[in-house]
């Protein structure tokens, strides 16, 4: 049994192609997972780009598209997802916040409308299948890959993912914003004993109290929860693109101390679960 996770994108709100953010990455949400060989991509933000070059040179024809929400930072990368204009390729893409939005499809397809984009989602030639569910849902994609969701609180919705497959569990909690001394219960529940939790830490506790409102967390929350849940390993991710490599590496040592299953997500950093 094999089950891995790769960070594409691990920067949030916007990209960051700058000298300072070249040791934790400057692209923004894309987590690919690879459970005996079947794809499962998290969100499409701008890292999704260099994922679809790897797919194409891996000839990977079929992946399931999850995304957590439709933000742009977590959606600007697919209209350069190279392998959905091919026509070997296939894709399910899949959304728990937008039965009320006309679904994920119309969503996808807006951004991709003239004049904000040249290249409309119907010239995209792979065959692509798209899916509403809704948030607390839970259902199977592939062999036996378990998926269960949550609400998550964040400006016009979001979707939190864990997946159990075959004794190993892996939790994507982004975006969402937490309340000061009262733990989210939906996270809570979800990431009950996971193997591990990657967590919407776009600030630090003392940053927090002037981004209330903006739909985000922190990593000590992320720690917290970690705690209560039994969780094994916390995963910062999501990293503000006002924190640069000095700020991230200085909180990377915090956070170890702090506790020591807590680890920073970077750009092309891999995880075997088993």
């Amino acid at each position: 049994m094999t089950f891995k996770a790769k960070f594409w994108g691990v920067r949030g709100s916007i990209a960051t192609p700058s000298a300072d953010h070249l040791a934790f990455g400057g692209n923004t949400s894309c987590v690919e997972l690879s459970m005996d060989g079947q794809r499962v991509i998290l969100d499409s933000g701008t890292g999704i780009r260099n994922l679809g070059h790897w797919l194409l040179k891996k000839n990977v024809q079929h992946a399931h598209l999850l995304l957590s929400h439709t933000h742009w930072d977590h959606i600007n990368g697919f209209p350069f997802f190279t392998p959905a204009y091919r026509k070997t390729q296939s894709f399910t893409i899949m959304g728990g916040h937008l039965n009320e939005s006309g679904g994920v499809r119309r969503i996808l397809s807006q951004q991709m409308d003239q004049p904000t984009f040249p290249v409309p989602l119907d010239m995209m030639a792979a065959k692509i299948a798209y899916e509403d569910f809704t948030a607390g849902d839970r259902f199977t994609l592939g062999r036996d890959i378990k998926v269960s969701t949550t609400t998550l609180n964040h400006p016009n919705g979001a979707t939190g993912y864990r997946f159990d497959y075959r004794g190993k569990s892996l939790c994507y909690i982004t975006d969402t914003e937490h309340i000061i001394g009262k733990p989210d219960e939906n996270v809570l529940a979800l990431i009950d004993g996971a193997d591990i939790v990657i967590y919407d830490s776009t600030y630090t506790d003392k940053e927090f109290p002037k981004k209330v409102g903006w739909g985000h967390s922190t990593w000590q929350e992320g720690v917290r929860l970690c705690r209560a849940a039994t969780a094994k390993r916390l995963v910062i991710f999501h990293h503000d693109p006002d924190h640069p490599d000095i700020f991230m590496e200085e909180l990377e040592s915090e956070a170890r101390f702090t506790w020591s299953g807590a680890m920073v997500a970077r750009e092309n950093m891999r995880i075997n679960l088993g």
